[in-house]
């Protein structure tokens, strides 16, 4: 068990951001899972990652030894949106896992950049240089990957700052009375069934998204989607709480046969824009990927009922 008491300049700080600092080999990711596991106690008190510290705080840390992985080079076909030194933004297919993990060891969208570009930021461990978000297996659309640790330190300040721009698309079950709406509700990991997470406690990490509708069919609707959070399947929890899962979406409650409509082969949520500052100059930069075929075809189906 480490030990490490807090200075005036670790005061005010989270604490995943203050024992990150004490673990520079680690990665932030994995040092929240040792949190939420317990191994991070505050004044002998097991905290959140969120937690933010005074002077004179008791951290004591007992670390989980990082398994010695690399993420190798495959030959994998990728379609890019936007490339300069920094960074680069991929539209990330969906059935395309970003990196490895659950079972899934090759294949990725790691392999495949570390085939395209060779060598990527190392700013996560070794199955996940280059990565700084993620988008779920089956969405599709723009992703973004750093080319060198200078640009991903930015893009992560911008992310953990929330001034990156995200624009989702999602068709969902349901019809709207109004036009737009904000949903704000906690998600945390479903008891019941730990694949999931849930917004129907009333614990858990706060969670904003706000949905405007665009498309209107019947029984069906196409919403443009925006984020103030990045929690797990935020968004297919969010919808399917408020009584509009996403087509597809059996795991958040999308019905197995839609109706009138053959069942798709993944559900249909579509990372549309995304808005961030070039690290090394500032210029802003917003990349778009256009809906997919097969979203388009199934709304061209639902437009001819």
């Amino acid at each position: 068990m480490d030990h490490f008491s807090v200075d005036a300049a670790g005061a005010k700080q989270r604490l995943d951001l203050f024992v990150l600092a004490q673990y520079p080999d680690s990665t932030r990711a994995r040092i929240q899972q040792w949190i939420e596991a317990g191994r991070v106690r505050v004044n002998g008190a097991p905290s959140k990652s969120s937690l933010r510290l005074r002077e004179g705080d008791s951290v004591a840390m007992e670390p989980v030894p990082t398994p010695n992985l690399k993420a190798e080079p495959e030959e994998i076909p990728l379609v890019l949106l936007y490339e300069d030194a920094d960074v680069v933004v991929i539209d990330k297919p969906a059935g395309m896992v970003v990196h490895a993990g659950a079972g899934v060891t090759s294949g990725t969208l790691v392999n495949a950049l570390l085939h395209r570009f060779q060598t990527l930021s190392s700013g996560s461990d070794g199955e996940r240089p280059g990565i700084v978000h993620r988008l779920d297996r089956f969405t599709s659309g723009v992703i973004l990957a750093a080319r060198n640790d200078a640009a991903h330190q930015s893009l992560a300040l911008q992310f953990l700052e929330r001034r990156v721009e995200k624009v989702y698309l999602a068709l969902v079950h349901g019809e709207f009375l109004q036009k737009e709406g904000t949903i704000r509700k906690p998600i945390t990991r479903d008891p019941a069934n730990r694949a999931r997470m849930t917004a129907r406690l009333r614990e858990g990490r706060a969670a904003l998204t706000s949905w405007k509708v665009l498309r209107e069919f019947r029984g069906y609707t196409l919403l443009e989607v925006r984020i103030g959070t990045g929690r797990t399947h935020q968004i297919r929890v969010h919808l399917s709480s408020a009584g509009h899962p996403v087509v597809g979406d059996r795991l958040y409650g999308a019905p197995t046969e839609p109706p009138r409509m053959l069942p798709p082969e993944r559900y249909f949520l579509h990372a549309h824009r995304i808005g961030f500052a070039q690290p090394t100059s500032g210029e802003a930069i917003v990349v778009e990927s256009p809906l997919t075929g097969d979203i388009v075809a199934w709304m061209d189906l639902l437009e001819a009922l």
